[in-house]
């Protein structure tokens, strides 16, 4: 994260921001207790630090049926820095990636896709994938169901209740 101080306010406004930016500065005010100018304030703080990137609309794929999901698991032949720098650049310039991580394990890019149809799935593909010298493989994993999207972030552990006494079960009644 960035070198600004969070309070919990903070991490409560952001929270609601993440679940809904389009909320007025009142109410957002209303939810953690502050006068909408200080909302404002807050906010643009985290514009200023770069926490808060952008706001834009999120589409439920689900009302898009022609959209195709797809997951693509890729491994690169060289991962010099320049190589993964080069490689990077490509997946940020295509508009169909949605989301790409560098990751540890077998594979060394997740890269999630949107696309318009499987012909545009396919171009995309060998654009990114088959026509990189770089990469050495890549296997596709197609969304069948888009059960949970969303790109909220956590900005502190949950905070948790006390533990129950020894031999106590939460939950249980008598």
């Amino acid at each position: 994260m960035s070198d600004l101080m969070l309070d919990d306010v903070d991490h409560d406004l952001l929270a609601l921001l993440q679940r809904d930016a389009s909320r007025t500065l009142r109410d957002l005010g209303d939810e953690v207790g502050l006068s909408p100018s200080a909302v404002l304030r807050r906010v643009q703080r985290y514009r200023a630090a770069g926490l808060l990137s952008h706001n834009v609309a999120v589409l439920d794929p689900r009302h898009v049926p022609e959209v195709i999901l797809s997951v693509c698991l890729v491994t690169i032949e060289d991962d010099t820095p320049e190589e993964g720098r080069r490689y990077r650049a490509r997946l940020l310039e295509a508009p169909e990636v949605q989301q790409a991580y560098e990751v540890s394990g077998d594979y060394d890019y997740v890269v999630v896709l949107a696309c318009v149809g499987m012909r545009h799935e396919n171009e995309v593909a060998k654009r990114l994938f088959q026509q990189d010298p770089n990469v050495k493989r890549y296997t596709t994993l197609f969304v069948l169901d888009p059960v949970r999207t969303g790109a909220a972030m956590p900005t502190r552990e949950p905070v948790r209740g006390p533990a129950p006494p020894s031999g106590e079960v939460r939950g249980a009644t008598d």
